[in-house]
């Protein structure tokens, strides 16, 4: 068989001519595929391209903080005042030797012992004074015998003169003789109420009842006007706090307002009153004294310090905890989170530190929602994730 013979004879066979279009079907069809293929590659390539900046919203919203904010309100609470301050005797007498001095001979009191007005504390050798005001008590007798001798001459004239035994004249002499002698009692006596009062002051007595806090005086010492202080008293046995307090505290301070006291070294508290507020401010501490009366205890001890509160009324303002107030260079701020929940910070002035937290005094009307912690760590303009405190 020829080579002609076979192409046409292929060419005639069915089966052969089947087999072709099968090739150029299976081949359409792949292009098809590969069209449909390719068109969904362009959508999806789109349909991404397009939804990529909302994707990377939520990202970026899904990545913000999450941060714990409070809405603080307006609180009243009541105002306290705390400082510390110096235990004194609220009304100090000094007591020192008020005559010519001398030697002591005893000394009566202790301290810590309640004295009367009046009462001897320590009694100065008197011996010399006693000799002289014995010498003078003689005069006065001698000063008394001579007015007597010169009164009876005066009064036998008188009864001689009538008769001419005696002129007027002496009568007159006799008078002046006897009024110069009762003027000579008067002076000694007087001489001796000097001497009195001399040997009284010998005695170093307690100007008013009170509590002696103090001695500087032993037997056997020599004292005198330049001796200084020899015991120190209190008053009554009052004590008072002398507390230090800014400008601003005094200046929201009245007299009357109660206080508490606690002495160093106890737990005790004690009650008193401010009685005297400093009239004047220190220029270089910006400070003033606040002096708060008590009554006697022993625990009370001057000299001694004492941590004070005081209580200056009732405040309305938003309160809030510590971790809430931040600070810088540029002075106390919060972080105030808005409407888009991005955070802005606001500065405040804060007041007293209370039980319930730090008073805001300005900066804050009590509606905001506040940064509650971790305020450090962000900065203004952030977007933050806001939930509110566990109960």
């Amino acid at each position: 068989m020829n080579y002609e013979t076979g192409i046409e004879a292929d060419q005639d066979n069915p089966l052969l001519q089947g087999g072709e279009e099968d090739r150029r079907s299976r081949r359409n069809l792949i292009l098809m595929a590969l069209g449909v293929l390719l068109v969904v590659v362009v959508i999806a390539y789109f349909v991404n391209r397009s939804g990529a900046p909302a994707d990377g919203a939520n990202a970026k919203k899904d990545q913000a903080p999450t941060v714990t904010v409070v809405v603080p309100g307006r609180t009243t609470v009541e105002g306290t005042i705390s400082a510390t301050g110096t235990l004194a005797a609220r009304r100090e007498m000094p007591v020192g030797v008020a005559g010519e001095g001398g030697q002591v001979v005893s000394v009566l009191v202790e301290p810590g012992q309640w004295v009367g007005a009046g009462q001897v504390l320590a009694v100065i050798d008197r011996s010399v004074q006693v000799q002289q005001a014995a010498s003078q008590s003689a005069q006065i007798q001698v000063a008394r015998a001579n007015a007597d001798l010169a009164e009876a001459n005066y009064q036998r004239a008188l009864k001689l003169v009538d008769k001419g035994f005696v002129s007027k004249a002496d009568v007159d002499r006799l008078r002046a003789t006897r009024d110069a002698q009762l003027a000579q009692v008067r002076v000694a006596s007087a001489q001796a109420g000097v001497l009195g009062a001399q040997i009284r002051r010998l005695n170093i007595v307690a100007p008013a009842a009170g509590l002696v806090l103090e001695r500087r005086i032993e037997p056997g010492q020599v004292v005198g006007a330049g001796s200084g202080v020899l015991f120190r008293l209190a008053k009554g046995g009052e004590m008072e706090v002398k507390a230090l307090l800014g400008e601003t505290d005094l200046a929201v301070l009245s007299t009357g307002v109660s206080a508490e006291v606690v002495p160093v070294g106890t737990k005790k508290a004690f009650t008193g009153q401010v009685w005297q507020i400093s009239p004047v401010i220190d220029p270089a501490s910006r400070q003033g004294t606040a002096r708060i009366a008590l009554a006697y205890a022993p625990e009370l001890r001057p000299g001694g310090f004492a941590s004070v509160t005081i209580k200056s009324g009732t405040v309305v303002a938003p309160v809030l905890p510590e971790s809430a107030i931040l600070s810088d260079m540029q002075g106390s701020y919060v972080y105030v989170v808005g409407p888009d929940n991005k955070v802005q910070r606001r500065p405040v002035k804060s007041g007293r530190v209370t039980p319930q937290g730090i008073i805001v005094n300005e900066g804050l009307s009590g509606t905001e929602r506040i940064v509650l912690r971790a305020g450090g760590f962000l900065q203004p303009g952030e977007t933050i994730k806001p939930v509110s405190p566990r109960g």
